[in-house]
């Protein structure tokens, strides 16, 4: 919402009074009755033809105006500074000579907040000048606030784009060998700690892994990334990185919490052997990464806590033999932990599991399994990061 007549900051905003009236008595009288006030700066236009520009001027929080003036019709002047945009909030008590329930009917249905029989006693007028003001104020107040609320918001997004941007460009580019790989990343709006890769670690041990970071923001995303940056450069100090419990055990002990703003995090991470065929893996509070071959499917996981969350945390690995043209896919839970259409609940893993059965029976692809899941979805876009590898060893 933009402010409705003024940038300037209503910090310590002055009441501000702008009467509108052709006879100078009654222009005197009213000024005279609020030249004490220290918290009130009062304005007089006596042409009904300049009002709208002194308006503009002034930047008044409360206008005062005649119904009965030379040169434009007082009810007409009341529409006219509705329609104007930068007064078309601002309080307005109409003066009239009398009381007549008729022209105050007419007045209000025009667009005017009050109605006060000239001239009216000082008391009374005060008041109702500082509520009608303190009111507008207190609008301006919070309309800044809300633009204040609304560049932090297009900030932060800004902000939330570039990092998810910059996690996409660290991920590994597709492969087409003797390991086949796919892939597709969904930022959430709020960018969660979503990060993957893969890579040769020599020419027979192919490693794989996915860590997904607790919660949501640039600060989530800063520790994937450094993470990553680990693996993907094997920078962890003495460990033999063909050795996931190894390597789980180093990531616990070098990433605990309490280091890292409370954050931890889930992985998968994987050897392939090329020569022998098979994969050895562990995982640290993650989901199953799921293999299909011929045959069978199967569920990979092992025991063991997310990294972080436990000083010392034992994690264990198992082998699996992996037969030519198996299918393994590797994901974060944030692809299938939404809430389904029509109130029925979560999407459980093994629903998610069908989906991806469904998908290898018929070959489809990645988009169909994405589709698949929004057709499920409650919502329009995923609550929290979408990554979703798919392995072919051939």
């Amino acid at each position: 919402m933009k402010s409705i007549v003024s940038t300037e900051n209503t910090v310590n905003k002055k009441m501000t009074v702008l009467l509108i009236d052709d006879q100078e008595i009654v222009a005197e009288a009213i000024s005279r009755m609020v030249m004490d006030e220290p918290d009130i700066v009062f304005h007089y236009c006596a042409e009904s033809t300049e009002a709208l520009k002194k308006a503009d001027e002034v930047h008044p929080t409360v206008i005062l105006q005649d119904l009965v003036m030379p040169g434009i019709d007082g009810l007409m002047l009341v529409r006219y500074f509705r329609a104007n945009p930068s007064t078309s909030q601002v309080p307005m008590i109409v003066l009239s000579a009398k009381e007549d329930p008729k022209i105050k009917a007419e007045a209000f249905a025009f667009g005017a907040n009050d109605y006060i029989v000239k001239l009216p006693d000082k008391i009374e007028l005060l008041a109702r000048l500082r509520y009608h003001s303190n009111n507008y104020i207190r609008l301006l107040e919070r309309d800044e606030a809300y633009e204040r609320l609304e560049e932090s918001r297009n900030t932060l997004n800004a902000e939330l784009a570039e990092a998810a941007q910059y996690v996409r460009s660290l991920l590994p580019e597709p492969l087409d060998d003797s390991v086949k790989t796919s892939w597709k990343f969904l930022p959430s709006i709020g960018l969660g700690g979503d990060a993957f890769g893969y890579y040769w670690l020599d020419d027979d041990h192919f490693v794989m892994y996915l860590l997904d970071v607790c919660g949501h923001g640039v600060g989530a995303a800063l520790l994937s990334i450094s993470i990553m940056n680990v693996l993907q450069y094997q920078s962890l100090a003495t460990i033999d990185f063909q050795d996931p419990v190894a390597v789980l055990r180093s990531l616990n002990d070098t990433f605990q919490m309490e280091k890292h703003n409370n954050m931890f995090f889930s992985i998968w991470y994987g050897i392939y052997c090329k020569s022998k065929r098979e994969i050895v893996y562990a995982s640290g509070g993650h989901p199953p990464a799921i293999l299909f071959t011929r045959d069978e499917k199967l569920e990979l996981k092992t025991p063991g806590l997310v990294i972080g969350g436990m000083p010392g945390s034992e994690y264990q690995s198992s082998t699996c033999a992996i037969a030519p043209n198996s299918v393994l896919y590797i994901f974060s839970d944030g692809i299938y932990e939404i809430f389904k259409r029509n109130g029925k609940g979560l999407l459980h893993l093994q629903e998610f599991v069908d989906i991806l059965q469904d998908a290898e029976s018929q070959g489809e692809s990645l988009d169909y399994i994405l589709s698949k899941v929004r057709g499920l979805n409650n919502e329009e876009n995923f609550i929290d990061d979408v990554s979703l590898i798919k392995l072919v060893f051939q």
